[in-house]
Protein backbone atom coordinates (compact mmCIF):
# COMPACT_ATOMS: atom_id res chain seq x y z
CA UNK A 1 0.00 0.00 0.00
CA UNK A 2 2.77 2.66 0.56
CA UNK A 3 3.93 2.13 -2.84
CA UNK A 4 0.12 3.25 -3.76
CA UNK A 5 0.43 5.95 -1.68
CA UNK A 6 3.88 7.21 -2.86
CA UNK A 7 2.89 7.38 -6.60
CA UNK A 8 -0.32 9.05 -5.84
CA UNK A 9 2.00 11.47 -3.76
CA UNK A 10 4.22 11.97 -6.79
CA UNK A 11 1.36 12.04 -9.97
CA UNK A 12 -1.61 13.79 -7.93
CA UNK A 13 -1.04 15.09 -4.60
CA UNK A 14 2.84 17.17 -5.09
CA UNK A 15 1.04 18.77 -7.68
CA UNK A 16 -2.05 19.52 -6.73
CA UNK A 17 -0.23 20.83 -3.34
CA UNK A 18 2.17 23.05 -5.84
CA UNK A 19 -0.80 24.95 -7.56
CA UNK A 20 -2.53 25.47 -4.73
CA UNK A 21 0.55 27.09 -3.14
CA UNK A 22 1.37 29.67 -5.88
CA UNK A 23 -2.97 30.29 -6.02
CA UNK A 24 -2.61 31.44 -2.19
CA UNK A 25 0.74 33.27 -2.24
CA UNK A 26 -0.87 35.07 -5.10
CA UNK A 27 -3.88 35.50 -3.83
CA UNK A 28 -2.83 36.71 -0.47
CA UNK A 29 -0.04 39.03 -2.11
CA UNK A 30 -3.08 40.73 -4.33
CA UNK A 31 -5.59 41.22 -1.05
CA UNK A 32 -2.52 42.89 1.19
CA UNK A 33 -1.34 44.87 -1.93
CA UNK A 34 -4.78 46.53 -1.79
CA UNK A 35 -4.90 47.00 1.91
CA UNK A 36 -6.91 43.94 3.34
CA UNK A 37 -3.87 41.95 4.44
CA UNK A 38 -5.65 41.22 8.08
CA UNK A 39 -8.51 39.17 6.17
CA UNK A 40 -6.14 37.73 2.89
CA UNK A 41 -3.17 37.18 5.21
CA UNK A 42 -5.13 34.63 6.76
CA UNK A 43 -8.03 33.01 5.61
CA UNK A 44 -7.21 31.86 2.01
CA UNK A 45 -4.49 29.82 4.30
CA UNK A 46 -6.99 28.50 5.99
CA UNK A 47 -8.13 26.56 2.55
CA UNK A 48 -4.51 25.85 1.75
CA UNK A 49 -3.48 23.82 5.26
CA UNK A 50 -6.59 22.00 5.12
CA UNK A 51 -5.96 20.94 1.76
CA UNK A 52 -2.45 20.05 2.61
CA UNK A 53 -3.85 17.71 5.66
CA UNK A 54 -6.75 16.46 3.43
CA UNK A 55 -4.64 15.07 0.28
CA UNK A 56 -2.09 13.58 2.52
CA UNK A 57 -4.63 11.93 4.42
CA UNK A 58 -4.01 13.57 7.47
CA UNK A 59 -6.64 13.75 10.19
CA UNK A 60 -7.08 17.09 12.37
CA UNK A 61 -8.71 16.65 15.98
CA UNK A 62 -9.10 19.96 18.13
CA UNK A 63 -9.80 20.19 21.93
CA UNK A 64 -10.12 23.33 23.65
CA UNK A 65 -11.05 25.83 21.14
CA UNK A 66 -13.53 27.10 23.77
CA UNK A 67 -10.84 28.31 25.70
CA UNK A 68 -9.79 31.34 23.50
CA UNK A 69 -11.97 34.14 22.36
CA UNK A 70 -11.70 35.40 18.61
CA UNK A 71 -11.86 39.19 20.01
CA UNK A 72 -9.03 38.59 22.19
CA UNK A 73 -5.32 39.15 21.19
CA UNK A 74 -2.82 36.29 22.28
CA UNK A 75 0.74 35.01 21.97
CA UNK A 76 0.71 31.47 21.25
CA UNK A 77 3.17 29.09 22.06
CA UNK A 78 3.47 25.53 20.59
CA UNK A 79 5.57 22.48 20.37
CA UNK A 80 7.16 22.31 16.53
CA UNK A 81 7.20 18.07 16.11
CA UNK A 82 7.28 18.37 12.45
CA UNK A 83 6.11 20.00 9.43
CA UNK A 84 2.34 19.42 9.43
CA UNK A 85 2.67 21.73 12.64
CA UNK A 86 2.57 24.50 10.49
CA UNK A 87 -1.10 23.19 8.50
CA UNK A 88 -2.31 22.41 11.67
CA UNK A 89 -2.70 25.31 13.24
CA UNK A 90 -3.04 27.18 9.94
CA UNK A 91 -6.02 25.04 8.88
CA UNK A 92 -7.50 24.25 12.66
CA UNK A 93 -6.76 26.77 15.31
CA UNK A 94 -9.90 29.28 14.16
CA UNK A 95 -8.36 32.57 15.60
CA UNK A 96 -6.52 35.37 13.30
CA UNK A 97 -2.90 35.19 13.60
CA UNK A 98 0.36 36.23 12.79
CA UNK A 99 3.68 34.04 12.41
CA UNK A 100 6.98 35.03 14.31
CA UNK A 101 9.28 33.24 11.58
CA UNK A 102 13.38 33.47 11.05
CA UNK A 103 14.35 35.68 8.42
CA UNK A 104 15.50 32.46 6.24
CA UNK A 105 11.96 32.00 5.26
CA UNK A 106 11.89 35.36 2.90
CA UNK A 107 13.55 33.33 0.76
CA UNK A 108 11.27 30.62 -0.16
CA UNK A 109 9.66 31.47 -3.71
CA UNK A 110 5.77 32.12 -3.15
CA UNK A 111 5.40 31.49 0.18
CA UNK A 112 8.00 34.11 1.60
CA UNK A 113 6.39 37.00 -0.95
CA UNK A 114 3.22 35.69 0.83
CA UNK A 115 4.41 35.87 4.27
CA UNK A 116 6.08 39.36 3.65
CA UNK A 117 3.16 41.11 1.45
CA UNK A 118 0.79 39.82 4.78
CA UNK A 119 2.83 40.98 7.18
CA UNK A 120 4.29 38.03 8.78
CA UNK A 121 6.30 38.54 11.74
CA UNK A 122 10.18 38.00 10.58
CA UNK A 123 12.75 38.09 13.66
CA UNK A 124 15.45 40.10 13.02
CA UNK A 125 18.41 40.21 16.46
CA UNK A 126 21.06 41.46 14.10
CA UNK A 127 21.11 44.20 15.78
CA UNK A 128 19.72 46.27 18.99
CA UNK A 129 17.83 48.47 16.16
CA UNK A 130 16.85 45.64 14.59
CA UNK A 131 14.92 43.71 16.98
CA UNK A 132 13.31 47.03 18.26
CA UNK A 133 11.73 47.28 14.89
CA UNK A 134 10.83 43.22 15.17
CA UNK A 135 9.03 44.63 18.70
CA UNK A 136 7.45 47.28 16.91
CA UNK A 137 5.75 45.32 14.19
CA UNK A 138 4.52 42.88 16.51
CA UNK A 139 3.64 45.81 18.32
CA UNK A 140 1.17 47.13 15.37
CA UNK A 141 -0.37 43.40 14.48
CA UNK A 142 -1.44 43.06 17.78
CA UNK A 143 -4.44 44.64 18.25
CA UNK A 144 -8.04 43.85 17.68
CA UNK A 145 -8.10 40.32 18.24
CA UNK A 146 -5.12 39.34 15.64
CA UNK A 147 -3.10 37.13 17.73
CA UNK A 148 1.04 35.81 16.97
CA UNK A 149 2.07 32.04 17.00
CA UNK A 150 5.51 30.74 17.66
CA UNK A 151 7.65 27.72 18.16
CA UNK A 152 9.61 28.88 20.87
CA UNK A 153 11.94 25.90 20.61
CA UNK A 154 12.72 27.36 17.49
CA UNK A 155 13.33 24.62 15.51
CA UNK A 156 11.41 21.33 14.69
CA UNK A 157 12.26 18.81 16.81
CA UNK A 158 14.80 15.69 15.96
CA UNK A 159 13.31 13.08 18.57
CA UNK A 160 9.28 14.04 18.83
CA UNK A 161 10.36 15.28 22.18
CA UNK A 162 10.37 19.06 23.38
CA UNK A 163 13.10 21.02 23.59
CA UNK A 164 14.40 24.06 25.73
CA UNK A 165 12.11 27.34 25.04
CA UNK A 166 13.74 29.92 23.80
CA UNK A 167 12.40 33.67 25.07
CA UNK A 168 11.58 35.93 22.14
CA UNK A 169 7.40 35.13 21.92
CA UNK A 170 7.77 35.30 25.95
CA UNK A 171 9.09 38.52 26.06
CA UNK A 172 6.88 40.01 23.54
CA UNK A 173 4.06 38.56 26.47
CA UNK A 174 5.74 40.28 29.36
CA UNK A 175 6.27 43.85 26.67
CA UNK A 176 3.08 44.06 25.51
CA UNK A 177 0.68 42.16 28.69
CA UNK A 178 -1.03 39.78 26.75
CA UNK A 179 -2.09 35.75 27.80
CA UNK A 180 -0.44 33.27 26.66
CA UNK A 181 -2.10 30.82 24.90
CA UNK A 182 0.02 26.82 25.13
CA UNK A 183 -0.79 24.66 22.20
CA UNK A 184 -0.15 21.13 22.28
CA UNK A 185 0.42 19.00 19.43
CA UNK A 186 0.73 15.61 18.98
CA UNK A 187 0.68 13.09 16.31
CA UNK A 188 2.81 15.57 13.75
CA UNK A 189 6.18 13.95 14.00
CA UNK A 190 4.83 10.87 13.32
CA UNK A 191 3.00 12.67 10.00
CA UNK A 192 6.61 13.91 8.74
CA UNK A 193 9.08 15.07 10.79
CA UNK A 194 12.25 16.69 9.78
CA UNK A 195 14.26 13.73 8.78
CA UNK A 196 11.97 12.77 5.99
CA UNK A 197 11.21 14.16 3.15
CA UNK A 198 7.70 12.86 2.44
CA UNK A 199 4.32 12.41 5.01
CA UNK A 200 2.45 9.34 5.91
CA UNK A 201 -1.38 9.17 6.60
CA UNK A 202 -1.71 9.94 10.15
CA UNK A 203 -3.83 12.08 13.22
CA UNK A 204 -3.15 15.21 14.63
CA UNK A 205 -4.15 16.42 17.59
CA UNK A 206 -4.04 20.03 18.27
CA UNK A 207 -4.95 21.24 22.33
CA UNK A 208 -5.74 24.26 23.01
CA UNK A 209 -4.74 25.26 26.64
CA UNK A 210 -6.41 27.86 28.76
CA UNK A 211 -4.73 31.08 28.66
CA UNK A 212 -1.50 32.09 30.83
CA UNK A 213 -3.06 35.94 31.99
CA UNK A 214 -0.92 38.65 33.13
CA UNK A 215 -0.88 39.32 37.49
CA UNK A 216 -1.74 42.63 38.08
CA UNK A 217 2.03 43.35 38.46
CA UNK A 218 2.50 41.66 35.08
CA UNK A 219 3.93 38.28 34.01
CA UNK A 220 6.85 37.21 35.24
CA UNK A 221 8.91 36.08 32.47
CA UNK A 222 10.79 32.63 33.84
CA UNK A 223 7.66 31.81 35.82
CA UNK A 224 5.31 32.30 32.17
CA UNK A 225 7.71 29.77 30.62
CA UNK A 226 7.90 27.30 33.19
CA UNK A 227 4.40 27.04 32.93
CA UNK A 228 3.54 27.46 29.35
CA UNK A 229 6.49 24.36 29.05
CA UNK A 230 4.40 22.68 31.55
CA UNK A 231 1.39 22.60 30.07
CA UNK A 232 2.27 21.45 26.60
CA UNK A 233 4.19 18.74 28.00
CA UNK A 234 1.16 17.56 30.16
CA UNK A 235 -0.68 17.84 27.09
CA UNK A 236 1.45 15.23 24.97
CA UNK A 237 1.24 12.82 28.12
CA UNK A 238 -1.91 13.00 28.29
CA UNK A 239 -2.80 12.22 24.77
Amino acid sequence: MIILYRIYQVLIMIPLLAVATVIAAVVAVAGSALGFGRWWGYYPQILWARLFCLLAFVRVTVRGRENIDPKVSYVFVANHQGAYDIFTIYGYLGHNFRWMMKQSLRKIPFVGWACAWSQQIFVDNSSVSATRRTMQQAERQLSGGMSLVVFPEGARSWTGKMARFKKGAFRLAVEFNLPVVPLTIDGAFDVLPRFKKMPVPGHIYLTIHKPIYPAAEGHDLAALMEESHKEIEDGLRKA
